[in-house]
């Protein structure tokens, strides 16, 4: 049975998320997360809500329950009876109150608030686990499997049916051919594989600012293909004229300059996926942030390996261009010169914090 106390409890906590999903674009634009992410939870700020209660006055303070009161009028301490430190002013304080969710309740937000489709896996990407399950009984076993319900019962109905119970002295013993045992079988399941790889232009076009957008973006994108996923395989790259495969601590820290080669960090990213992620096992999702800034030269190749070696394989390849006061900004225009001819190659120009929610929507708004 429900306690009041606990239903109280689980409306206000429905409350608190409430105050969540309606700031949801602010924590995904300006990374309040970010920084709060624990192994299981995030703490989230969210404005304080006040529970009704009551508060008594001093004895002898006078007010209602006292005599004859006015509608409205205050129970308790009087206006002048403040304990507070300076000067009085006439605004209301700032409360804050820290929720704490789980991140598979920040995806299903997210999920909800954005709209976003259930991702669907590639057909040849879905490879075969298998569980057991203890579904049957039968007559051998190991004693760690006998299973002690069934066996009384069938020792129970043998002694009843041969007029050997005693109903004064309830003593039964089963005997081996009343014992059963709790048995398997094998289910085999449809597991989805997924990898998501993620490349970040660190050169010194990139401004913090910029690298900041690109940190939040990835982390919601995270957090939407792990409910998506069991078991999502993350890789990380950044690069400058050099690329480097790196741990997601670095990802999120890393400070470099640099001039730009986004052909290294592709040929990189080639590598990781020989190694690691055979196409006709995995759904792979790659998603590239830049400023569009690149060596003038270098623009021939990476198209090249777009082409031939990633939007053939990829569930979807997704390409983020963030403004700089500094990047150049060609790259984007490169790509939507073919981008129709591929439905997994998703652009979107992000012009600062604000654009992260909407690029978010168009990068996952597929369910690819």
């Amino acid at each position: 049975m429900t306690r009041s106390i606990d239903r109280d409890n689980q409306r206000f906590k429905e409350i608190v998320r409430g105050k969540v999903r309606q700031g949801l674009k602010k924590y995904i634009t300006h990374g309040e997360i970010l920084g709060r992410k624990g192994r299981e939870t995030v703490s989230i700020p969210v404005p304080n809500i006040e529970i009704p209660h009551f508060r008594h006055g001093q004895k002898g303070s006078g007010g209602v329950g006292q005599g004859e009161g006015d509608p409205g009028q205050p129970i308790g301490k009087g206006e002048d009876d403040g304990d507070g430190q300076g000067q009085p002013g006439d605004q209301k304080g700032q409360h804050i109150r820290e929720a704490e969710l789980t991140i598979e309740e920040l995806a299903q937000m997210l999920g909800d608030e954005l709209q976003l489709p259930a991702i669907k896996p590639k057909g040849q990407d879905t490879i075969k686990a298998v569980k057991t399950k203890y579904n049957s009984i039968r007559q051998t076993g190991p004693d760690s499997l006998r299973h002690f319900k069934r066996t009384y019962k069938r020792a129970l109905r043998r002694l009843i049916s041969s007029s050997e119970y005693d109903p004064s002295r309830p003593i039964v013993v089963p005997t081996r051919e009343d014992e059963r045992f709790r048995s398997w079988t094998e289910v085999p399941l449809p597991h989805a594989n997924a990898a998501v790889i993620y490349i970040m232009d660190v050169s010194g076009s990139m401004t913090d600012d910029q690298k900041e957008i690109v940190r939040t973006e990835s982390f919601w994108i995270d957090t939407w293909l792990k409910s998506q996923y069991d078991g999502l395989q993350r890789r990380y790259i950044v690069h400058d004229a050099v690329a480097h495969e790196v741990d997601e601590d670095t990802f999120y820290r890393v400070r470099e300059s640099g001039g730009t080669r986004i052909s290294s960090a592709y040929v990189e990213c080639k590598k990781i996926i020989e190694r690691d992620f055979p196409p006709a096992d995995w759904n792979i999702y790659i998603f590239q942030f830049s400023d569009g800034d690149n060596w003038g030269e270098d623009n021939n190749s990476c198209l090249k390996i777009l082409q031939d070696d990633f939007l053939t394989i990829c569930n979807l390849f997704c390409y983020g261009q963030v403004e700089s006061p500094y990047g150049s900004g060609d790259y984007i225009r490169e790509l939507r010169k073919f981008v129709d001819n591929y439905e997994n190659l998703i652009l979107s120009h992000i012009k600062d914090k604000d654009g992260i929610y909407e690029s978010i929507r168009t990068f996952l708004g597929k369910g690819k």
